[in-house]
């Protein structure tokens, strides 16, 4: 495990998911299900919480309802409450800790954390996009940080297993609470009965070295999105950010590999939404060229708010809406607000102590990216990239504004049709106002203040990826998925 999470730059008994046979069905692409709330909670939110408060129970509605509240006004708070009861909402990008579930982290109970199935009921999230992830983890053991041998990939794939079991654990322990969504069609059932929706994605095509029919198997297993890229490149397709340490270089496979490119077709064939979040530019275009089927960034920031090639060009975004997908816009502090100068004039003092340029820029600035990293120890990168992250770690959190201008400036390039909503909790996600599941509705609250109407907002918080799922889902290829 790395020494921080704040940069997303990896943290720091198995069984059959329960849910039903896959179907299809009608769409309702605006999402809104205005006609049946999720819970009779929403039945408490009107009348009765008026005579609460006029017979003296008001300071007890208030810390019920209210208590979170970043400073909205309660007409504001009461429209998000009542609205949040009603939408689907679906953060797409979610990681699962490797210690969830155990003792001091159980699903149902409500915890440090930044997700649990209490802080979604209170937050009233519909689902999340659970991603079974894997990397080589170079901060493991004795005298870490320690540059990867092959040994690394078996690592990657136990960490995808554990991450797998701990969403079917979840499943099976409480099936009254949460299920696996492996349809549009089964999250629209689940939200009506008042159930979590867990949709599998997977996120680094590392841990899956040259194995393309890895993604029969996993798609077979519930699999319906996944990511290509994470940090350094992979034998499938290039980073946005390649990591010296690795001994990487920028494109260095020119975009995607040849198997990249058949896993594009493999993902079309199997109904897979392809996430194009953390990818280098020429493997975004690449895909844009082969895939028939609408991509999606799961979690991603626009480049003009920081400018850095983790986040989206505008051409890029373009890209996105052209195949008719989405741009699931992530509450990642350092991606939507530029470091602040205190903390840039650190991270020079902190590059002349370690004989580095000054910045040109916030690349650097966020993670140990210089060239020259490739030839140093793992000793020195170590002692470099743990005060790199604890000087990024002081920055003050980005706010709800600042996440609701990166929403407005994604619709006002590519449209309402195209943007979405993506946390990053449990990797470096978290803003001040939305610090884990349960402010989802202050989110809502943001939106709110901004005059985005009520089916615009439903249409963010999962009425776009919904949209898209299904247009995948029926691109599939049946002979593929057997």
């Amino acid at each position: 495990m790395r020494p921080s999470a704040a940069l997303n730059f990896q943290r720091h008994h198995s069984s059959i998911p329960d849910s039903k046979a896959p179907h299809t069905g009608a769409t309702n692409l605006t999402e809104m299900n205005m006609k049946k709330p999720r819970s009779k909670k929403a039945l408490y939110l009107g009348l009765p919480l008026a005579l609460a408060i006029s017979a003296g129970g008001g300071y007890a509605v208030w810390d019920h309802w209210f208590k979170d509240n970043p400073g909205y006004p309660v007409k504001v708070m009461q429209q998000a409450d009542e609205l949040q009861t009603r939408i689907l909402s679906f953060d797409s990008h979610v990681t699962v800790p490797l210690d969830f579930g155990t003792a001091g982290n159980e699903a149902d109970k409500d915890g440090s954390g930044q997700f649990d199935l209490v802080k979604t009921g209170r937050g009233r999230l519909s689902g999340a996009a659970l991603t079974i992830f894997g990397w080589p983890e170079i901060w493991n053991g004795a005298n870490a940080p320690h540059r990867p041998t092959a040994g690394f990939v078996d690592e990657a794939r136990f960490e995808q297993e554990t991450r797998y079991k701990i969403i079917s654990a979840m499943v099976r322990d409480f099936p009254n609470q949460v299920a696996i969504a492996y349809t549009p069609d089964d999250f629209r059932r689940l939200h009506g009965e008042g159930k979590f929706a867990v949709f599998m994605s997977m996120l680094n095509a590392y841990p899956l070295g040259n194995d393309l029919n890895a993604l029969d198997t996993w798609a077979a297993r519930g699999m319906r999105m996944f990511g290509f890229s994470y940090v350094g490149n992979n034998a499938w397709a290039d980073s946005s950010r390649p990591l010296p340490f690795f001994n990487d270089s920028r494109d260095a496979l020119g975009g995607l590999s040849n198997i990249g490119k058949q896993a594009v077709h493999r993902l079309n064939d199997l109904g897979v939404i392809i996430d194009v979040s953390q990818m280098s530019t020429k493997a975004l275009e690449q895909v844009a060229q082969l895939s028939r089927t609408p991509m999606v960034a799961s979690h991603s920031a626009p480049r003009a708010l920081v400018d850095i090639p983790r986040n989206l060009s505008d051409q890029e975004m373009q890209l996105i809406k052209n195949s008719g997908g989405v741009v699931q816009i992530v509450g990642f502090p350092t991606y939507i607000r530029p470091l602040s100068q205190t903390t840039q004039d650190k991270l020079n003092a902190l590059r002349a102590r370690f004989d580095l340029q000054p910045l040109q820029g916030l690349e650097m600035a966020l993670m140990p990216g210089d060239p020259v990293i490739t030839v140093w120890s793992e000793q020195r990168f170590g002692e470099y990239a743990s005060q790199l992250y604890a000087i990024v770690d002081e920055e003050p959190k980005a706010t709800l504004k600042d996440y609701g201008d990166a929403i407005d400036y994604a619709v006002k390039k590519i449209g309402i049709d195209h943007v979405g909503i993506s946390s990053d909790f449990n990797d470096g996600g978290g803003l001040d106002g939305w610090k884990d599941v349960s402010e989802a509705r202050n989110v809502t609250a943001e939106l709110i203040s901004r005059g985005y109407s009520e089916a615009d907002i439903a249409k963010l918080w999962g009425g776009n990826f919904l949209r898209v799922w299904d247009q995948v889902q029926k691109a599939s290829r049946p002979m593929a998925n057997n």
